[in-house]
Order: C-alpha cells, then structure tokens, then sequence
C-alpha cells in the first residue's frame, strides 16, 4: 500500500486557515511598512555616532525619525503572526528547526522593542530638552545621556540583535521550506536574506542592503503563499 508523503500541517483546518490568512496579512503589510520605511531612511541618512552628532544632525528630521520609529514597531509586532503561521504550517517537515525559527524571531522582536527602538526615542526626547535647556549645566547633562544612547546604537551587538536574530530565523525558516509546502523561491529568498543579514555586523554595504531589500520581497513571497495555504 502506497504511503501518503504529502506534507499537512499540524493544526485543525479551521484554526490553520485563521492564522494563515492573518499571517499572510501580516506579511504583506511588514513588507509595505518596510517600502514606505526605506524612502525615509534615505531623507535623513545615515545616523551619527556620539550626543553631539546627533544634536547637529537633526534639525528638520525629528519628524521623520518619529515615523520611523512608529512603523518599525508597528512591523516588529507583525513578525509575531508570521512566525507563528510559518511554524503552522512547516512543523510537520521539523518541528524542532521551525521551533529554533520562531524562537530567534521572536527574541528579534523583544530584542528590537526594547533596546533598539527606545535608545532613537531617548535621543529624540533627549534632544527636545536640550533645546527647551536653560543652563549650560542642563545641557550637558542631556548630551551626556544621549551619548550613552548613540553608543548602544553604534555598538557591534546592536548590529547582532537588530539584523542578526531575524536573519537567523528567517534562514532556519528557508531551509525547512526547501522540503516542500513553500515554493524553491521563495525558501532561495529566505536563505539569501539570512546569509546577508548574518555577514551585516561586518560592515559590507551589500550585506546590510541586499539583507534589507530581499527581506522585503521574501515577505510578500511569503504573504501570497500563505494565502494560497489559506484557501486550500
């Protein structure tokens, strides 16, 4: 008697079909988030490093770093139903390495909210009584603190918490989808956006950039296949 080899997903069809469609919202949004982030970025350039830096460097930009701070929580937070409809639907494949995939997901997005994304508040905030400060004394004391927070930002673990952790995850994730339910490229994109997210910390522009732009696109990859597992 012929085995059926045919890859299904743990869960009840019903519960399956829910956080599939909610996963593949979730994606296409994450991916629009990050369309709209990128144009942004490009107007204000590259952070500085050091209080001082940053003090000179944002007249005119504070508003625009204030919406890129709202959107990059908004899509730290939509990683949450990704990972889970992933792991719904390629734990049968391995359970253990989807386990492993979500787990570095999610660390990337406590890791992000509650490091990255409140040292550029503090230095925005920081920056705001700075220019309400009365005394020289004042004043110091609010580039003081912002010089803290420029170092978090600029330091090589910053670099592994903000890229690292989700490329780790996002790679796991790509080669379970190498076994089946996810097309090859979309689980190609998957790999090549962990491989450039993990040589990130070194510098390479190429790295830091083509993690950031095959991210974008494996997200609705993953959006339009999860959508598809949703109506199947």
């Amino acid at each position: 008697m012929k085995i059926d080899e045919t890859p299904r997903v743990a869960a009840s069809p019903r519960e399956s079909s829910f956080w599939f469609r909610v996963g593949s919202i979730s994606a296409i949004l994450l991916g629009l988030g990050y369309i709209v982030i990128i144009p942004l970025y490009a107007h204000v350039g590259a952070p500085p490093n050091g209080g001082q830096a940053w003090f000179l460097y944002l007249p005119g930009k504070t508003s625009f770093w204030w919406a890129i701070i709202a959107l990059s929580v908004l899509t730290d937070m939509l990683y949450i139903p990704i990972a889970l409809a992933l792991y719904l639907a390629l734990e049968r494949l391995s359970k253990n390495t989807m386990l492993l995939a979500v787990a570095f997901m999610g660390l990337f997005v406590v890791l992000d909210l509650a490091i990255t994304w409140p040292h550029f508040t503090s230095i925005l905030v920081l920056y705001r009584q700075y220019l309400a400060a009365t005394s020289d004394i004042q004043r110091q004391g609010f580039l003081a603190a912002a010089n803290y927070g420029s170092a978090v930002l600029n330091s090589p673990l910053e670099a592994v918490y903000a890229i690292v952790t989700l490329s780790t995850g996002i790679l796991l994730a790509g080669l379970v989808m190498l076994r089946g339910v996810f097309d090859k490229p979309t689980a190609w994109l998957a790999i090549a956006t962990g491989v450039f997210g993990i040589a990130a910390p070194t510098g390479l522009g190429i790295a830091v950039y083509g993690n950031a732009l095959l991210a974008t696109i494996w997200l609705f990859f993953v959006g339009y296949r999860l959508h598809r597992l949703a109506q199947a």
